[in-house]
């Protein structure tokens, strides 16, 4: 991961000059006066945008069953919210703190999401505190689908995908431009929602009456009382505190975890896997379409990761294609050795390359520029992890030039506390990151980088999979979108000594740098 965080940056800008901007069609157009029709029948947009927090009281009833109970949501701008259901004693709660996505019922108590849920519930969170409003900045991209019937109105239907793929529907009345349904996918199922009977309230027309439907459960809340721009802390929205377990000293962890550093590397070595990355694009229909592909094998040497191309969407390369590979590893294994042999000698006398700017990045140096909240136990991939959430510390002073982006980044990390391993990890970039100081490029503020990992043989945690999405602004003139998928697998663990006579021959494959850990 903070390969891709560090050394990566440029090339992500190199890449990026070289992206052909998508052209805005004409239902692009449409559906955005689709949704600035709806913004204006609610009570203008500027109206709307200055209501920066929210919070909503009713009742809620499950036709079903008739069970009865309470409801209650709470939203502040950008993202954050949290929604509770309390139905017959039966309590569900699901919020955004703006670094994870998290839900607590009595049955399966309280927990972290991931995966399709973490990234359902991100879209879920933008849409109920600040509606479509931001989907321009965003890069997500919206698109007019056919006209329909909603409990027998007609309707106007948008199509919204953001940037991770997941897509949401809106349906707005045609005659009065309100809102009149919304689905959004909720992990395995799909959360429709409902809305009636609007009132003004301070100018603004919200509903009275809401149906949601979450697979196949019903509930039907009448709403008593909307309160606008009320205070709300940040920790109104955090990871709610209600383990008494105790929770191991996470600098010591931390601490732990950076030490444990040269035993990774150790197993790295004996491992290869392959790694296929997919660069991906909207269509004209809004949907994320893949572009090109490319795969690779890796293997590990001396902390640096060698790699080596293997196809070209979906392509083995060719012969000639191939030898290439083969001499640029050649060459930079001599300069892994010549490193290493230049790194002994200054050891011999002494001095150190710990400020060297090829020092291999730790995730610890990431959290050092973070103020790390919210420290939990939980259960992932069948492990005690203990997971904590993470923000830019403003008294993170960064020494060298890469070492800024680091304090950038809030988000949230699960730590195996058996193996001292990061099992896995959510970051977003919380402020923009200006490669040479904006001439270049630069990194705007909503990209997000996830990487899955699973435990491997008993021994180690292995990447699976990373979702890479940017919004890059090249020559300060133009925004483009850099959305990546990465997965990996084929692991197989091999004998270091036999496979090290290979690093050192002409046949070996692949190409070095800096491995993400």
């Amino acid at each position: 991961m903070t390969r891709c965080l560090r050394s990566g940056l440029m090339k992500i800008a190199a890449l990026a000059l070289i992206l052909t901007a998508g052209n805005t069609s004409v239902s692009a157009q449409s559906a955005d006066k689709v949704l600035k029709s709806a913004a204006k029948a609610l009570g203008g947009e500027k109206v709307l945008r200055a209501i920066q927090s929210k919070s909503i009281q009713g009742t809620i009833v499950r036709p079903s069953d008739s069970a009865t109970g309470n409801y209650s949501l709470i939203t502040r701008q950008p993202n954050l919210f949290v929604e509770s259901i309390d139905l017959s004693g039966f309590e569900t709660v699901t919020g955004n703190s703006g670094r994870s996505i998290w839900k607590r019922d009595s049955r399966d108590g309280l927990r972290t999401l991931t995966g399709k849920p973490s990234s359902d519930g991100f879209l879920l969170a933008t849409y109920l505190a600040s509606r479509w409003f931001d989907y321009k900045r965003d890069k997500s991209r919206v698109v007019l689908q056919p006209a329909t019937t909603v409990n027998g109105v007609s309707a106007q239907t948008v199509l919204l995908t953001s940037m991770r793929g997941v897509q949401a529907k809106l349906f707005f009345d045609t005659r009065t431009g309100l809102p009149l349904r919304d689905e959004i996918p909720l992990g395995e199922t799909t959360r429709t929602t409902d809305y009636s009977d609007y009132r003004v309230v301070n100018g603004v027309m919200e509903p009275h009456a809401i149906s949601i439907l979450i697979g196949n459960d019903r509930y039907e809340v009448k709403i008593n009382k909307i309160d606008h721009n009320v205070t709300l802390a940040q920790t109104a929205f955090d990871f709610p505190k209600v383990s008494t377990e105790p929770l191991p000293d996470i600098p010591t962890l931390l601490s732990e975890v950076s030490k444990n550093g040269e035993e990774i590397d150790r197993l790295l070595e004996k491992y290869t896997y392959v790694q296929t990355i997919t660069n991906r694009v909207f269509d004209q229909k809004g949907n994320l379409q893949d572009k090109n592909s490319e795969a690779f094998e890796l293997t590990f040497y001396k902390g640096n990761r060698l790699r080596k191309q293997i196809e070209k969407n979906g392509q083995p390369l060719t012969e000639k294609d191939l030898d290439n590979e083969n001499k640029r590893l050649e060459k930079s294994i001599r300069e892994i050795e010549k490193k290493e042999a230049e790194k002994q000698r200054k050891a011999a006398a002494g001095s150190t390359d710990e400020d060297s700017e090829d020092r291999r990045v730790k995730i610890t140096d990431i959290l050092r520029a973070s103020t790390l909240l919210n420290p939990r136990r939980e259960r992932f991939r069948s492990r005690d992890v203990i997971v904590f959430d993470f923000e830019p510390n403003p008294s993170y002073k960064p020494v060298k030039s890469y070492e800024k982006f680091f304090g950038k980044m809030a988000g949230v990390i699960w730590i195996d506390d058996a193996d001292k391993q990061v099992a896995r990890v959510e970051v977003r970039l919380v402020e923009s990151f200006k490669i040479a100081g904006g001439l270049l490029a630069s990194l705007k503020e909503g990209g997000s980088f996830v990487l899955e990992q699973d435990r491997v043989n008993n021994e180690i945690w292995l990447p699976t999979r990373a979702d890479i999405n940017l919004i890059i602004k090249i020559f300060l003139v133009k925004n483009m979108n850099n959305i990546q998928t990465v997965e990996y697998g084929n692991y197989q663990r091999f004998n270091v000594e036999s496979e090290k006579e290979k690093l050192a021959a002409p046949a070996v494959t692949g190409s070095s740098e800096k491995k993400p850990y």
